[in-house]
């Protein structure tokens, strides 16, 4: 016997169908009578690339009035959604409240008084030092940290997060509006971890009472963990939570009754300050910025 004669029988001569029936056109789907279950091939693809090119934008530099909002730096692509419901966004000097608007390099967007610009996604990774604002202005002329970052780049940066004036360390720095949201959302909750000294020694009974969680008057607080400095004193601690409220650290500490001299965040979202001197900053490689976008 030839290899050819004993090759097995097409697909659907075996199935019972006959050799030369039509295939499906793509994207077919039929209810099966004895499952009740669709069958077959799923949408499209081409319609599929149709869909995420409509969203994303064409060929002519058009995208969704959201998507340019992102991309400035204001929100992420669901807060600019409000924005746009709240009528405070205009296009060309008319206010646009319907979704799904498009706008293009020729556009005149302008948000808070402000004209809008497209920008190039930057990513800066600060090792923030004491005195030194969280913020982007200050009424009182104080430090912030903008003044750390002069002259990383031209595009305008804002912090995802805070550390408060006399709290050291990892401070990311970014134009992403979808990142900084997602990495501050409650429900993503960034992992931090944080180096703290106290004015005195804290027992392993009170360490075990900030992983239990304790009553602030903002709500709930609890670590993850907390334990010894390796190498240290009793007055030294690690900690490590997920939760980003305003000054919760030295509040947690403060509520089972120490008082931190001295608070240095060492992790943010699994990025570290190694080989990174205090002030100093630095861009993000690729492979951190995409770890930060394939988190959850």
């Amino acid at each position: 016997m030839s290899k050819r004669a004993g090759k097995r029988p097409p697909k659907a001569v075996r199935e019972g169908g006959r050799a030369d029936a039509p295939r499906p056109e793509r994207g077919w789907r039929e209810r099966d009578a004895s499952t009740k279950r669709y069958v077959g091939r799923g949408p499209d693809r081409a319609s599929k690339r149709g869909r995420k090119a409509e969203e994303e934008g064409s060929g002519d530099g058009r995208i969704r009035l959201n998507r340019y909002l992102s991309n400035a730096g204001v929100a992420s692509r669901r807060e600019a959604d409000d924005l746009i419901k709240a009528g405070v966004v205009t296009v060309n000097g008319k206010v646009v409240t319907e979704m799904g608007v498009k706008v293009g390099p020729g556009d005149r967007v302008h948000y808070g008084g402000q004209r809008l610009t497209t920008e190039t996604k930057r990513y800066v990774l600060v090792n923030k030092p004491k005195d030194f604002i969280t913020t982007t202005e200050d009424p009182h002329d104080r430090r912030t940290v903008m003044a750390l970052i002069d002259d990383a780049c031209t595009e305008r940066l804002y912090p995802v997060g805070r550390l408060d004036r006399n709290t050291t360390g990892v401070l990311l720095m970014t134009n992403d509006g979808d990142l900084a949201k997602k990495l501050t959302h409650p429900s993503h909750g960034a992992e931090k971890i944080y180096a703290a000294t106290l004015d005195k020694a804290i027992t392993r009974a009170d360490l075990e009472k900030l992983v239990a969680g304790i009553e602030l008057e903002d709500g709930f607080a609890q670590a993850d963990e907390a334990s010894y400095v390796d190498g240290g004193t009793k007055k030294e601690v690690g900690l490590k939570l997920h939760m980003g409220r305003n000054r919760v650290v030295r509040r947690m500490f403060e509520a089972i009754g120490y008082e931190v001299v001295k608070l240095d965040r060492v992790v943010f979202a699994g990025l570290t300050k190694k080989d990174l001197p205090r002030g100093k900053w630095r861009h993000l490689t690729e492979k951190e910025v995409l770890f930060l976008s394939k988190r959850k």
